[in-house]
């Protein structure tokens, strides 16, 4: 083999040696399933809040009734349950859930809370759960941003702005003083 040869492999193995070195020095960030980066490090892993709202948005409204919804992702290891929710928009607010009666979707209070899983998310939508604004003070207009705060469980909250949208669906049929009762969906 000749010194040209000798002295390009040598030169080959240093890079080689250095690109290795370097790989194993840094941590390599996981994938989460949801395609987000997951932390790799508990120092990274503290400061990520324990309950994000992705995509909030509320229905407009003048007054009356209006919804917020969003994706409730829960980024620990144990389940979080939202018990009550309020609102700059609305001095009362009621957490909803959609379900059947008589043939007929309903939307009733949700008894307990909602319990977004660990390392898991629920979605609140239109025909869907969702944080009902039930005597809304402030108008919502497009474009408006609504601040509502959760209160989870173990009495600490998590506030999230939300943007007002038109939405023409949710035509629902709320009867005051019966909150304990369904409410139909039209």
């Amino acid at each position: 083999m000749s010194l040209r040869h000798r002295s390009l492999l040598a030169t080959a193995g240093a890079i080689l040696a250095l690109a290795l070195a370097a790989c194993g020095s840094e941590e390599s960030p996981s994938t989460a399933p949801s395609g987000q980066t997951a932390p790799t490090s508990p120092a990274s892993a503290s400061a990520q809040p324990a309950l994000v709202v992705k995509d909030p948005w509320v229905k407009t409204a003048q007054s009356g009734m209006s919804a917020a919804y969003g994706t409730l992702l829960n980024t620990t290891g144990t389940d979080i349950v939202v018990v009550s929710a309020t609102s700059t928009a609305s001095p009362k607010v009621e957490l909803h859930e959609t379900t059947t009666v008589d043939g007929k979707m309903a939307m009733r209070p949700k008894e307990g809370g909602f319990v977004i899983p660990a390392d898991s998310s629920h979605e609140f939508k239109p025909g869907g759960d969702h944080f009902m604004l039930m005597d809304v003070t402030t108008p919502v207009r497009p474009g408006d941003q609504i601040t509502v705060t959760l209160t989870l469980k173990d009495g600490s909250t998590v506030q999230f702005t939300a943007l007002g949208k038109d939405f023409a669906g949710g035509n629902e049929s709320y009867h005051p003083g019966q909150s304990a009762s369904p409410m139909v969906m039209g």
